[in-house]
């Protein structure tokens, strides 16, 4: 809850964004991986695995952070991950956060 306060308080506008990531990115710690870039940025949101082999989630926090974690999601990855593509859709401007840390989903 700390977290979200502290990011609501900041300056800029919040973006929102939804993520899909193909590649090698299943067992490899990718989740894992991308919980801890979150929450050392500073966005909340979520990520799990999809039946199709691929890792897909949200991601919400001030613009300058998200675009960070776009850049992050898109070349960097989890050690062993080989990221193919990533596809982000559904961005926008929100009034407020609608999680209030980072998390893994199953």
């Amino acid at each position: 809850r700390l977290l979200a306060r502290g990011l609501a308080g900041m300056a800029g506008p919040l973006k929102s964004v939804d993520y899909e990531v193909f590649g090698r990115v299943q067992g490899v710690c990718f989740r894992m991986y991308t919980e801890g870039e979150a929450k050392k940025i500073g966005v909340v949101g979520w990520v799990k695995n999809t039946s199709k082999g691929t890792v897909t989630g949200q991601v919400q926090g001030p613009e300058e952070k998200v675009n960070s974690m776009k850049s992050w999601l898109s070349k960097v990855g989890s050690p062993s991950s080989r990221i193919d593509k990533t596809d982000f859709s559904n961005e926008k401007t929100i009034s407020k956060l609608e999680y209030s840390n980072f998390s893994i989903r199953y």
